[in-house]
């Protein structure tokens, strides 16, 4: 992040048109929409994901969430929902990263990278020449059911402020963020934007109170 640019906000596991309008309502940048995962929250139907996008206003980014690592497996999702962003849970080969570069010109690529380790630090510098941007999550592909994001809890900052530091590509910071822990985290990590899902809900529901909450401490730092 650098010095006067404000700070990004990605309302994720977006599940219905008003879930939509609610989160650009209070300001959201872009919205992520969950597709098959193996595990975690937020899974909705392609028709729906679809019927939600067509909904979204730009400059509005719309994020497909998909676990897929194939190239013929994610073009199909991309080009039937008609996101304008695309958000890869599982890490997927850099020859996949190339061809859908390739053929999805206009569409940006955000790599997720669970961070785990030092070692998340070299995962994300050799992934960087192919994506656009970074989401920083906690979960865990290595298990033998994948965890691949909407854990609700925090990971190691430091290790994502590292990655940060390291990259040169803009980075989203996720994972048990809430209006209570987001202006901490922030200043922590510096990133360029910060995603939430579970944090701005309730009993799985968008929930208008804490939305405004979350997005009054944002605000607020956006504002020093």
């Amino acid at each position: 992040m650098n010095a006067g640019e404000k700070i990004k906000v990605k309302i994720c596991c977006i599940s219905s048109v008003v879930e939509a309008k609610l989160a650009i309502k209070y300001g959201a940048s872009a919205l992520g929409l969950v597709s098959e995962m193996p595990s975690g929250p937020g899974v909705i139907d392609e028709d729906l994901i679809t019927e939600i996008v067509m909904t979204v206003p730009p400059p509005i980014a719309t994020f497909l969430l998909t676990s897929k690592r194939k190239t013929e497996e994610i073009i199909p999702q991309q080009r039937k929902t008609n996101v304008n962003t695309l958000q890869l849970v599982d890490f997927v080969p850099y020859d996949e990263l190339k061809k859908l570069r390739n053929e999805l010109r206009t569409v940006k690529l955000v790599q997720v990278i669970h961070v785990l380790n030092e070692q998340s630090i070299e995962e994300a510098k050799s992934v960087e020449p192919f994506v656009d941007a970074f989401l920083l999550d906690s979960g865990n592909p290595n298990l033998d059911v994948k965890v691949l994001g909407g854990t609700g809890k925090s990971h190691n900052w430091d290790i994502s402020k590292k990655i940060r530091e390291e990259v040169n590509i803009p980075l989203f910071l996720a994972g048990g963020l809430n209006p209570q822990n987001v202006a901490q985290a922030i200043e922590k990590v510096g990133p360029f934007g910060v995603d939430i899902c579970s944090g701005v809900r309730t009993n799985g529901k968008l929930d208008e109170e804490k939305l405004k909450s979350f997005f009054n401490e944002v605000n607020r730092f956006n504002s020093k």
